[in-house]
């Protein structure tokens, strides 16, 4: 009889921690009566977020490898899924109020999230594609409900179903590139993959598979041409859940192909760059056009998320230290925009009912200067605008891929920007130069003005002390460094 050791737990003990909590809240849930825990197990889970986030920062220090080679932990797991962490607990915050006035509170919103969390700190701890596809798929799936969340709504209903059919898809293309990798290398380790595609002339086949698995994770992060789904899932999606998929779920993923092809692929810089150098471009510009007709504020972010993902692909097509760090410190920054940004969406209400129209900003300054204030620094910063941290995440990017000889991808980065400044812009003079239209409800719950807080503060102060977090990025980025 083969016995087989017990793998080092350590190292997962904030993936195991949050798997009992949400299974504890499951009967939490199922014992107290449908929504009347719904309050009682989003604390809990906010807090259980943060109990991981502790755990996360007190970790193995260097690289440790546990469940027979399939899961890794190593600096640049630990800042990523510390990032996710945030997004969570930012989205849990967001979403209370929400939930609340569109009469859709139930105990399974904050499940959902717990296990979509659990999901993508696999996913950044994969070290092995068959643990990178259940991450991955734990992920979706309750992504897919999430989106769909608001049953009554034929939008959010509509929502969930294409993002499920067009997951479903890229998930197919997923697995062909993985089963292709498999068959032409004899593994699907990581660490044995690195070994074998060292060598200088890789088979056809490894490559035709690399580029199915770009293919599979380019839709999870919203990449063009795998972009499609991202406005209309945006728009039919509740407010509160666009948020979460704007942050958590695309830095995640975002952690995911930085780590795929900088650690197994890693010897094969030269064939995957250049599509990575084609979708940052695509991104870019296809983000920077179609924003500018957009009326809904949904959609516009949407694009706008489209956008911000090519410029992180400049930091990662670098291939280097620099363009890794870029990447890390540039998701970081676009957490904290996107908070402040969506914290003001979900404040857009009149007569008690949502409005997403850009043109429903108009006078907002006179009604509510505050608030104008923080959403026009944010579109600033969005824009990419100095001193505040948008300004810096691009630069990082930029910096790195000049340093790798790739001067034409940060002349249509910089380009790219000052053409999507117009419609950050636009939202600002709608705000301070258009004729008031009616005024917002007044109120503001505790939460948002707590997020709206944090959010304001970093993007504002972040040129005081960038270093703080530029050197927690060069650590991750090092970690990722054979």
């Amino acid at each position: 009889m083969t016995s087989y050791p017990l793998p080092d737990l350590a190292p997962a003990f904030p993936e195991l921690w949050l798997a009992v909590l949400g299974m504890a809240l499951i009967l939490v849930g199922v014992f107290a009566g449908k929504d009347k825990a719904s309050g009682l197990l989003s604390w809990l889970a906010g807090i259980g977020f943060a109990i991981a986030a502790v755990l996360v920062m007190m970790g193995p220090e260097g690289r440790v490898v546990t469940f027979h080679g399939l899961f890794v932990a190593d600096a640049f797991g630990a800042f990523m899924k510390v990032l996710v962490l945030l997004a969570s607990i930012f989205a849990l915050i967001m979403s209370r109020d929400y939930l609340e006035r569109e009469g859709v509170v139930r105990f399974e919103y904050p499940l959902l999230m717990v296990f979509a969390t659990i999901g993508m700190l696999m996913m950044i701890s994969a070290n092995d594609l068959m643990s990178l596809y259940m991450g991955l798929e734990l992920q979706s799936l309750s992504l897919y409900v999430l989106a769909a969340f608001k049953r009554d709504s034929i939008k959010s209903t509509e929502a969930g179903l294409k993002y499920f059919l067009l997951g479903a898809l890229s998930s197919g293309m997923l697995l062909y590139g993985c089963s292709m990798v498999y068959g032409f290398a004899g593994s699907t380790s990581f660490d044995a993959l690195a070994v074998s595609l060292a060598a200088p002339a890789p088979s056809v086949g490894l490559i035709v598979g690399l580029v199915f698995i770009m293919v599979g994770l380019a839709f999870k992060i919203s990449a063009v041409p795998f972009h499609m789904w991202t406005p209309d899932v945006y728009e039919g999606a509740p407010t509160s859940v666009a948020a979460f998929f704007a942050m958590a779920p695309k830095i995640a993923a975002m952690a995911l192909l930085v780590r795929v092809l900088a650690e197994p692929f890693g010897g094969m810089v030269g064939e995957w760059q250049q599509v990575t150098w084609f979708i940052a471009v695509a991104s870019m510009v296809l983000a920077a056009f179609a924003a500018i007709g957009q009326t809904n504020i949904k959609r516009l972010l949407a694009y706008s998320s489209i956008g911000h993902v090519g410029y992180a692909l400049v930091g990662l097509t670098a291939g280097t230290v620099e363009g890794y760090r870029g990447v890390a410190a540039y998701m970081a920054i676009y957490l904290f925009m996107t908070v402040g940004t969506f914290s003001v969406v979900l404040l857009m209400r009149r007569q008690g009912r949502m409005v997403e129209q850009i043109a429903d900003l108009a006078g907002l300054s006179r009604s509510r200067p505050v608030i104008a204030f923080i959403l026009a620094a944010m579109m600033f910063s969005l824009a990419g605008i100095p001193p505040l941290a948008g300004f810096f995440g691009k630069l990082f990017v930029f910096q790195a891929a000049v340093k790798a000889g790739l001067f034409w991808l940060a002349v249509i980065g910089v380009v790219s920007s000052v053409v999507s400044a117009y419609y950050y812009l636009r939202i600002v003079k709608i705000m301070y130069f258009d004729e008031p239209a009616e005024a917002f409800d007044r109120g503001i719950g505790t939460g948002l003005t707590v997020t709206l807080a944090i959010s304001f503060a970093f993007t504002m102060l972040f040129f005081i002390v960038p270093g703080v977090l530029l050197d927690r990025a060069g650590q991750a980025a090092m970690a990722l460094m054979p």
